[in-house]
């Protein structure tokens, strides 16, 4: 079931997730009936709630389905010439346990190759998020309202850590070309993180690279690492952040979107097990 209304101004969706299959079992991507089955076993066995399912065969060959579940939907692209498919995954539910859905399809798949190219959360934030470091009276975003509970996922999965990189666009070019104001921002990324301040500071240096001039920083810190690029030539920052400890990955990208004055951003988040 969906965990917010549409009228709630911090209206949250949910985990986005896209898997590719490769090396299946063609005779498995030809049959849309089978594949219905496939899709609608590993919903089921994953907790979610199924609604309906619709698979379409096409001529001479492959298949494209959806199952609709009461907290989103499954979908599916085969290719069986190339033994191939394509899933994509949205719940906006905590309790459906993906991993049981990706390795359902993989065995009924017969699949020797799994990859996960998009692991995401999806939402509309609440309105009014500001820097923490402008002034710490500022209204900052509630983890309620974040479109899915990260720190959830991670226990719930057993996770090893959470790697999140973010490229913020059209910063303010004083932001990105003070080496003294990306250390701030580090500091404060640390704050998020939980991070305490006695670690070790932050490496700024100048890459004179023509077609990537600009700052470039680096942060060890206890539970993994912090870097960054931050291109004169483009505008943008370019942030990658790996730790341990559990964190929201919308939290810091909106912090740095705030913080280099930026339009807008793009974020990828995948667990590390």
């Amino acid at each position: 079931m969906p965990v917010a209304s549409h009228s709630d101004p911090g209206f949250a969706l949910g985990r986005h997730i896209t898997i590719e299959y490769y090396d299946c079992a063609s005779d498995v991507l030809l049959d849309k009936n089978r594949l219905e089955k496939i899709l609608l076993k590993a919903a089921r066995e994953s907790g979610a709630t199924i609604i309906s399912s619709s698979f379409h065969q096409f001529e001479p060959q492959g298949v494209s389905g959806v199952v609709i579940i009461a907290e989103s939907h499954f979908t599916v692209h085969a290719w069986p010439e190339h033994d191939y498919a394509a899933v994509d995954i949205f719940t906006c539910a905590d309790n459906i346990d993906l991993d049981i859905a990706i390795h359902s399809m993989e065995a009924q798949f017969s699949s020797k190759r799994v990859f996960i190219s998009s692991d995401q959360n999806r939402g509309i934030l609440q309105p009014g998020f500001k820097s923490r470091m402008a002034n710490s009276n500022e209204k900052v975003m509630d983890r309620r309202t974040l479109p899915i509970a990260w720190k959830k996922v991670c226990e719930n999965t057993n996770s090893w850590g959470l790697s999140t990189s973010v490229d913020v666009y059209d910063c303010s070019s004083d932001m990105i070309k003070d080496p003294g104001g990306i250390k701030n921002f580090v500091s404060g990324l640390c704050g998020l993180l939980g991070i305490e301040k006695k670690q070790n500071s932050s490496a700024v240096y100048y890459d004179e690279n023509e077609t990537a001039a600009g700052f470039s920083m680096t942060r060890s810190i206890e539970t993994s690492g912090i870097s960054g690029h931050f291109a004169h030539a483009t505008h943008t920052a370019y942030l990658d952040i790996f730790s341990c400890n559990s964190y929201e990955p919308r939290e810091l990208a909106e912090f740095s979107l705030s913080y280099f004055r930026g339009r807008h951003y793009k974020m990828q988040v995948a667990l590390r097990h």
